[in-house]
């Protein structure tokens, strides 16, 4: 059971042009369905979602699809834009969660592998608790998949899925 005023919803790379391309061991468009379900059972909750992007540095102009999903953000949610593999490094990210007083994410978006996994360690180098919602993620391989949360994730932190997040 999770405290929804320590707990933030992290979602990376839910762009058109991430959620479009072949993932696996699912499509981006059920990443999505079950990622904007979760978001909503934090919202209910009174819990902070936050919406990650990456953007190309140094490039006059971002690629179309660029922007979050239509329709993803809502109100009080935070976005992030990263211009590294992951969001911590040099946006602002753990001084706004600090000042939210969170001190546990839940995690969940495309990469798998790459962006989950990198912004993941860092918030546990960060000393965040973490939580990680398999069934809202994707890679490029199910192997890939597979690998971070089979092998990676559960020493980091709890790996289960959306439907098991609850809030106390």
């Amino acid at each position: 059971m999770l405290d929804p005023q320590r707990t933030a919803l992290l979602l990376v790379d839910l762009m058109d042009r991430v959620v479009a391309l072949p993932l696996e061991p699912r499509k981006g468009t059920e990443v999505l369905a079950a990622a904007e379900e979760l978001a909503t059972t934090f919202r209910r909750a009174g819990a902070l979602v936050v919406l990650v992007r990456v953007e190309r540095p140094a490039v006059a102009e971002q690629p179309p699809g660029s922007g979050l999903v239509p329709g993803l953000r809502r109100d009080g949610d935070l976005e992030v834009v990263k211009r590294t593999l992951g969001a911590f490094q040099g946006t602002g990210l753990d001084e706004r969660l600090r000042e939210r007083g969170i001190t546990t994410l839940v995690f969940g978006g495309i990469a798998t592998n790459l962006g989950v996994e990198s912004t993941a360690r860092a918030a546990a180098d960060l000393g965040y608790d973490l939580v990680f919602a398999e069934d809202t993620m994707a890679a490029f391989t199910a192997a890939e998949h597979e690998a971070s949360v089979r092998l990676d994730f559960p020493r980091l932190g709890t790996v289960t899925r959306s439907t098991d997040v609850s809030f106390a």
